[in-house]
């Protein structure tokens, strides 16, 4: 972490202006922001699992759609069910 010292009769802005700067320079922050979003991928069971509950889903509402339960012809939209 870049330190920062304050000059006699510095003032407040200046001081917070040199810090920033030197964390910009010190690439910190910009290793931080990479870190930040990183998801971990998932284990082989896992993907396996979430591709089953996919294909599981899909049926479903192909189901739907046919016996026409399932309204909005459109994929990748909301669906609204009848009751």
């Amino acid at each position: 972490m870049p330190e920062v010292r304050r000059k006699q009769k510095e003032s407040f802005e200046s001081l917070l202006r040199r810090f920033s700067r030197q964390v910009q320079q010190s690439g910190k922050l910009l290793s931080v922001r990479k870190k930040r979003f990183y998801a971990s991928k998932k284990n082989r069971r896992a993907q396996q699992e979430s591709a089953l509950r996919r294909l599981m889903i899909e049926e479903k509402k192909e189901y739907l759609r046919k016996t026409g339960k399932l309204q909005g012809p459109f994929p990748g939209t909301k669906a609204i069910m009848k009751l």
